[in-house]
């Protein structure tokens, strides 16, 4: 990212629009700072040199986001658009003119539905396709059908109402690439398009293929396929380099970027050896990269990848008029959740907005049911109108870079940058994007990360509204059919964030579905409404979250009185919930109560405390708390009834021994980490909840990390 100044922090001197009002620095805002923070409760040692940094944001790519940053000039120039090292675009215009490419995604294996689908987001604005064609990957050893989209042999019937020579068409189709391709190529011709007039992408993969089927990649042979179809046709895209491959699985952005980079170099390197130059060579080659509704990471990784491509080719020797990165982002599958599945159309369209802002060249949003089986036309409606509005209404893609110059997205863009490329170094430094996936290496280190973010979830330091926070509990799940493209994976997973509370709500629904009953926990609400109103909804929010229903009796007076109620409502687990006041007085003695009425389980909400574990109580459902583990134990308690206490109650409260095993989107098991094996943190990650100003008692919940 070193190039001749653009003017940068170089400006010439306009209006000063802080003439009139008193001088503020930098000092004096961490002064300020420094007095909140200490009336918050912060050890002065914590607030002597930076105390700004307490409210710092650890990212698990190991640099912390400031809580303000301030008009210093980037440490790299990004240059301008158009301009080396195209961080802002490698269009002077931006996407000014045509907004980006609106690019629609369909995995129908029937091709008259698949026909008909297509025909609807052509004439609806959308401007190209994303196929999913053929077998899905698999491991060697597998046996049977393992169809993932549309067979091969029957694309051309899918594509004949398609104007091949404007809506270019980009095939998904994994091992089964060179039918698929030889089918797709057949159409252009059958369509009386013109070689040199072919603009789709062949869409050819083999490094995320066998990163799914659990195999060793080797890239020769489809490169060597690819470029045999290329000498006539300069239009035609060949290979993909997927970072979604990481992002799917759990992985950091900058894991994420430096894998797509990696991969790039490995294309580059495999389409030169088989007779392309570099310049030709990289203009085969399209990125992709997920956008979640972390919109300025995803506007940061974004400008840092075109950055770190910039750099490769570079070094390559490519002149800079070639080197031009074609970024297509997707949005989150990660992100997407069956359960409250609309509140996808607001992750989406933020994903969206970020990837606009971020100088995407196309963009796929999913779908709002696309976690819950095979999308319907209302929610594909959804999902291509999310990106007209954006590009047609809000006018999103008529300011070029519109986040260029901001200081946090600038920082942002740099950390990134720095982080993808140290990424990139060590899987170059491992023998390259297919060594790393072959050795283990590139899964071992995403898993890494993958424990984290887990935790982080099972926390709810990494909020999900409408499953972690905030859920539904009555809601009527979505029926769709089976979507073929969602199948086990043998290698890389797609691990939904929203999994490990969804078993917990399945598991629930299912004793619902049998019995007529939802599994039920009694609040022992001590005290007055206004005492103990707090706690028990966060007490009930977070049960929610499992699929757990709450009997609330109404304000009890006194230890006996709740120990009656509990008596009567059948249930055999208790949540005291009330004030801490309230809780000095009665807390004790109504723990004891409840054991003695017959309560397998004596929660309280409220910050841990020994007095009260010797009282009885078994746990303690705090903001901060190991919310996956915590409801498992109960779940085991009510639908299975164990004998003796699980380790999570054993010990008085949530240690994470009780969070299930990993499971990818297909539920199929992966081992945990010593993070969850032993109910630590590993490594960087959202703010504890001794965090300042949070009170690990209250009664409310973080809103966000």
């Amino acid at each position: 990212m070193d190039v001749s100044e653009s003017g940068a922090g170089g400006a010439a001197a306009g209006p000063n629009w802080a003439e009139g009002f008193p001088e503020a620095s930098y000092e004096q805002w961490r002064g300020l700072v420094a007095g909140v923070l200490r009336k918050s409760g912060v050890a002065e040692e914590r607030l002597a040199h930076a105390p700004e940094a307490v409210l710092s944001t650890p990212t698990y790519d190991g640099f912390d986001i400031a809580p303000l940053y301030t008009g210093q000039a980037p440490a790299a120039d990004p240059g301008l658009p158009g301009q080396a090292p195209f961080v802002r675009g490698y269009r002077p215009g931006g996407h000014a003119r045509d907004g980006w490419d609106i690019r629609a995604r369909h995995t129908d294996a029937d091709p008259a539905t698949l026909r008909r689908r297509l025909h609807d987001d052509l004439m609806n604005g959308v401007s190209s396709l994303w196929i999913a064609v053929g077998a899905a990957p698999r491991a060697p050893e597998a046996t049977g059908a393992a169809v993932r989209g549309l067979p091969a042999s029957a694309l051309g019937k899918a594509l004949a109402d398609v104007h091949l020579d404007l809506a270019p068409v980009v095939l998904d189709a994994g091992p089964d690439y060179a039918e698929a391709a030889r089918a797709l190529l057949t159409a252009h011709a059958d369509a009386g398009v013109p070689d040199g007039r072919v603009i789709s992408h062949l869409g050819i993969d083999p490094l995320t293929t066998a990163a799914r089927a659990g195999t060793r990649p080797e890239a020769a042979d489809p490169v060597r396929f690819a470029v045999e179809h290329a000498a006539d046709r300069p239009g035609l895209g060949l290979v993909f380099a997927d970072g979604t491959l990481v992002h799917d699985a759990g992985g950091s952005e900058a894991q994420e970027i430096g894998f797509a980079v990696a991969a790039g170099t490995a294309y580059l390197r495999a389409l030169h050896e088989a007779g392309l130059d570099l310049a030709d060579a990289a203009r085969r080659i399209e990125f992709r990269l997920a956008a979640n509704a972390d919109q300025f990471s995803v506007i940061a990784k974004l400008r840092a990848v075109r950055g770190m491509w910039n750099q490769v080719l570079a070094t390559c020797g490519v002149a800079a008029e070639h080197r031009a990165m074609r970024l297509h982002a997707a949005t989150s599958a990660a992100m997407m959740t069956r359960r409250d599945p609309h509140v996808n159309m607001l992750r989406t369209t933020v994903a969206c907005f970020a990837a606009g802002v971020g100088g995407a060249d196309a963009v796929t949003v999913a779908p709002f049911d696309s976690a819950v089986g095979l999308p319907d036309d209302f929610a594909r409606r959804i999902a291509r109108n999310t990106q007209s509005l954006l590009v047609e209404e809000s006018h999103l893609a008529q300011v070029i870079d519109p986040a260029g110059g901001s200081f946090y997205v600038e920082s942002l863009t740099g950390d990134l940058y720095r982080a993808g490329w140290a990424f990139f170094q060590e899987l170059e430094g491992a023998g390259g994007a297919a060594d790393a996936i072959g050795s283990g290496l590139l899964a071992d280190r995403v898993d890494g990360v993958w424990e984290r973010r887990r935790r982080d979830l099972a926390h709810r330091r990494a909020p999900l509204t409408g499953v972690s926070e905030f859920p539904h509990l009555d809601e009527i799940p979505l029926v769709r059919s089976a979507d073929p493209a969602h199948r086990p994976s043998a290698g890389f997973p797609v691990r939904r964030y929203a999994q490990d509370f969804e078993e917990l709500r399945d598991r629930a629904d299912a004793q619902a579905g049998d019995t007529g009953h939802r599994p039920t926990v009694f609040l022992a609400t001590l005290g007055p409404v206004a005492a103990h109103t707090a706690r028990a909804s966060f007490a009930t929010n977070l049960l929610a979250a499992g699929g757990i229903a709450v009997h609330e009796p109404g304000p009890l007076e006194g230890a006996a009185a709740a120990a009656e109620a509990f008596a009567a409502s059948g249930s055999r687990i208790a949540v005291i919930c009330s004030s801490d006041a309230v809780y000095a007085e009665e807390a004790e003695a109504a723990a004891r109560a409840l054991k003695g009425a017959g309560a397998r389980r004596v929660l309280l909400a409220g910050a841990p405390s020994d007095s009260y574990r010797e009282a009885g109580v078994d746990a303690f459902a705090h903001r901060g708390c190991d919310a996956v583990a915590l409801l498992t134990d109960l779940a085991d308690v009510m639908l299975t009834d164990p004998s003796h206490p699980s380790p999570v109650t054993a010990q008085g409260g949530s240690t994470g021994a009780g969070l299930p095993p990993s499971t990818d989107a297909s539920g199929a098991a992966s081992r945990p980490s010593p993070a969850t094996a032993q109910g630590g943190s590993t490594g960087a990650g959202p703010p504890p909840s001794d965090a300042p100003g949070a009170d690990p008692s209250g009664p409310t919940e973080r809103a966000s990390s």
